[in-house]
């Protein structure tokens, strides 16, 4: 056995889980809400190389943090990791306006077909993240091949995922669960650049300038009214962990409020918060117009027919509360 693995295993003991991209945004979000409910033996898969994302795990809990490319090899090996209980997989190229095809369909779906096939083996739960662009420009977003068209390489890595499982779900002995995530913002994005949420963003923008900037209008909507399904980090860990607490639960499931918003909403939340600023609409950059969505409304009729009935957010509360935790660096409560 490699070195690494069994300097890894000393480390492990009962009830392993596995969080790749627990570094990353939706990753350390469920680390550190693992961390509230009392678990610790925690296994944290990332790369580092952009070392500005340790800040999202510096003061968590965990049994013990690997590379991402040293566990690829472990997992090629077929290497065990003693008892785990599931594999969260967040880990991905989330990029887009990346156009590397070949690199990313090697980071999204290659990656996760063969974790896919240990977890199989190995009895893992497997808990992955899909994604809303799997839909493109559709009008209905319903978890069906009928709905789905992907305007970017990146919708399509992730579409490519789900098909394969479709495909071999019934050769599966596990629990395997598919969160098509919406536009999600909250702690832990700042690392992400110009893939942070938009609330980051005009958060950012009012704090320095006193001004939100939108884009105009394009694809028939207003200035700033194109729409959204904007969901809370917050959210999405309750209900990740709402499957993990209940492993009877497989399926692909869409993970966001069930409502769109205006950006012109979030933006007006941020300027409530901070009783100042305006709002400035620029031109619809010529480069996403074609591979832009401009609505997204999660039908989230599956995940309420899986059983999961919490109350999930809305911009108002849900940014409200981001803001908060970006003034104050309060990290929020993420029990149900």
């Amino acid at each position: 056995m490699p070195t690494q693995a069994l300097n890894h295993k000393k480390h492990v003991k009962q009830a392993l889980i596995i969080v790749t991209g627990g570094a990353g945004f939706i990753g350390s979000n469920i680390v550190r809400a693992l961390n509230q409910r009392g678990e610790n033996n925690i296994l944290v898969v990332d790369d580092l190389s952009d070392g500005r994302k340790f800040q999202n795990i510096v003061d968590c809990d965990i049994a013990d943090y690997i590379d991402k490319d040293d566990f690829i090899e472990l997992i090629k090996n077929d290497e065990p990791f003693g008892n785990v209980r599931a594999l969260f997989h967040e880990g991905a190229c989330s990029s887009t306006t990346e156009w590397d095809g070949k690199m990313m369909m090697k980071n999204n779906y290659e990656y996760s077909k063969r974790l896919l096939h240990y977890c199989n083996k190995h009895k893992i739960a497997f808990l992955y993240a899909s994604s809303a662009a799997a839909y493109g420009a559709g009008k209905i977003f319903k978890e069906t091949k009928a709905h789905e068209a992907p305007l970017n390489i990146y919708g399509y890595s992730k579409l490519q995922f789900d098909n394969y499982l479709r495909q071999i779900v019934h050769q599966l002995d596990i629990q395997v669960v598919g969160f098509r995530y919406f536009n999600v913002y909250g702690p832990g994005e700042q690392h992400k650049g110009t893939m942070s949420s938009v609330a980051f963003h005009f958060n950012t923008q009012v704090k320095e300038t006193g001004v939100c900037k939108l884009f105009a209008g394009n694809d028939g909507y207003e200035d700033g009214g194109q729409r959204r399904d904007f969901v809370s980090v917050v959210d999405v860990v309750k209900i990740n962990l709402w499957f993990l607490d209940h492993p009877e639960k497989s399926g692909l499931f869409n993970l966001g409020t069930g409502k769109s918003q205006a950006f012109n909403d979030v933006a007006n939340t941020v300027l409530k918060h901070y009783k100042k600023g305006i709002l400035e609409y620029i031109p619809f950059p010529d480069h996403l117009k074609g591979v832009y969505q401009s609505f997204t409304e999660a039908d989230i009729s599956a995940l309420r027919d899986a059983g999961y009935s919490a109350p999930i957010s809305n911009v108002e509360k849900g940014v409200e509360s981001y803001l908060n935790f970006l003034n104050n660096g309060i990290f929020p409560i993420y029990e149900a």
